[in-house]
This record gives C-alpha cells, structure tokens and sequence, in this order.
C-alpha cells in the first residue's frame, strides 16, 4: 500500500494513507523522508515509490469496490 510521510522521528513514522495516517516502521528505507511516498507492507516500509507512480496505484485502489478497506483495519 502507498502512503506519504507527514513525519519522520528516527525509525518510526506517520504515513498518510489517502486520509488515514497510521505509525509505520521506517528502518528500511533509512533514506525516506516526510513528503515521500512509500510501499508499506504489515507496518514497515519496504521502498521509497515515485509520486506520480503512487497516485495512480491510488488512483486505481479507490476505482476498486473496497480497494482501500485494508489501510482501515
């Protein structure tokens, strides 16, 4: 699932999930900062994601019936 970071504070973070902000582990990407986008796989950060690519893998979750019901659990 893509998300942004609103904010970095050493190994952790806040992502935002297009309005839902979780915690998620960033110790993987060491490199990601608030303003990037993010893969993020069972709480941890997996790769940093290009901008336009996140918006439209987004872009596609919204267009599926429940598409984003996972970033809710």
């Amino acid at each position: 699932m893509p998300g942004r970071i609103m904010v970095r504070a050493g190994e952790m973070g806040t992502v935002d999930f297009d309005g839902l902000r979780r915690e998620v582990c960033l110790s993987y990407t060491p490199e990601a900062r608030p303003g990037d986008y993010v893969i993020v796989h069972v709480g941890f950060a997996i790769s940093l994601l290009d901008e336009a690519e996140a918006v439209r893998t987004l872009a596609v979750l919204r267009a599926i019936p429940g598409g984003l019901d996972e970033i809710s659990r």
